[in-house]
């Protein structure tokens, strides 16, 4: 079975493909040359997949497109089709997560944005509306900005449940809803936050990525603004997971479908030195939950070793056995087809890579 890998970029969207169980890829593009492409998602929820790219021009500004031919076409709106109301007082900086939601809502897409809001599409990511609830919560105007924007970049429908949908934010930290995006909770006890006066506030994290794990839908790993965690109540609590990591300090947390407890990070030596440690490049593999991690780099760049991997630059697909992957601030994207054990150039020199996303299609 074909596996497409959609990689954005700081100058448009890339695509590869493989028809030889990712042995050897043929790269397509740039689709929407000279946009910031931050968000991407394979919806294969309907016979044929369709793709959703979120991209930003300095010139039009944001928008989002889709294509139900697996990049050979996109279609984008004539109207923008992510816009704040005019009653909000807020414009769309730019798209930065776009997620379909389970299988018994085939129609709905959620996008998370700068400014730091939701959006729900009930036509298939065509058209989107803002989520009222999350807007007008009292902590917002108290929510900040990280170094790269003030977003929702994670979002997180429960597979089992369309009114649970988990979100998070720089800065702010993880909230949750369980009535469909009425009402919202923050659920960051136990994410640190030591840069502020209260180092273990309510709200105010600076949370870079949260993702579920593949076996237990309450199970969720975040990769903070320092710190590596778990929760196993859906949110609610936290607790470090970063012990036999080189550095708790990193973006992109990735979980493995098909392998519950199985999950990958990228670490960086600190927020003031954002490079690898050591300037080796590794991705860490925990197979037990974050009791225990594996540095893995065969097939990776020698050091010394400089760029850094963004929070959406690293994914995984639904292949078996499940296929990593991940993109560098230098260009470079790079493939693993056994789960990390051994990896291989997949393109270099392309743009600033900032998200990456794949799937057997």
């Amino acid at each position: 079975m074909p596996t497409l890998l959609a990689i954005g970029t700081g100058k448009g969207l890339f695509l590869a493909t493989s028809t030889d169980d990712r042995r050897n890829w043929q790269v397509s593009g740039p689709h929407f040359p000279m946009t910031g492409v931050y968000a991407v998602a394979i919806d294969k929820r309907r016979p044929t997949p369709r793709l959703l790219a979120g991209m930003t021009s300095s010139h039009f500004g944001p928008s989002v497109a889709t294509s139900d031919d697996l990049g050979a076409s996109w279609q984008e709106p004539a109207q923008p089709p992510v816009a704040f109301p005019a009653d909000s007082g807020a414009s769309l900086d730019r798209v930065w997560q776009l997620t379909p939601a389970g299988p018994d809502q085939p129609d709905v897409v959620w996008a998370g944005t700068q400014p730091s809001a939701l959006f729900r599409s009930d036509d298939g990511g065509v058209s989107y509306q803002l989520v009222r609830g999350l807007w007008d919560h009292p902590h917002r105007e108290q929510w900040g900005a990280g170094f790269g924007g003030q977003a929702v970049h994670t979002v997180l429908p429960h597979p089992g449940d369309a009114d649970r949908v988990v979100v998070a934010m720089s800065t702010g930290g993880v909230y949750r809803t369980d009535d469909g995006g009425q009402t919202w909770a923050p659920g960051n006890t136990g994410i640190r936050a030591y840069f502020l006066p209260d180092e273990w506030p309510e709200f105010g994290q600076c949370v870079h990525k949260v993702v579920r794990d593949a076996g237990d839908p309450e199970r969720l790993y975040a990769q903070n603004h320092h710190g590596v965690y778990r929760s196993d109540d859906g949110g609610h609590t936290w607790a470090s997971i970063a012990e036999g990591l080189p550095s708790d300090f990193g973006f992109p947390i990735v979980s493995l479908p098909g392998r519950p407890g199985t999950v990958f990070t990228f670490p960086l030596a600190a927020d003031s030195e954002r490079w690898p440690v050591g300037h080796h490049c590794r991705v860490y593999r925990s197979a037990d939950a974050g009791q225990s991690w594996q540095p893995l780099s065969t097939g990776l760049p020698e050091a010394p070793f400089y760029p850094s991997v963004l929070r959406d630059a690293m994914c995984a697909d639904d292949a078996e056995p499940g296929g990593v992957y991940l993109g560098t601030r230098s260009g470079e994207v790079y493939a693993s087809r056994d789960e990390g054990e051994s990896w291989a150039l997949v393109a270099a020199h392309l743009p600033d890579v900032l998200c990456v996303r794949a799937a057997e299609v």
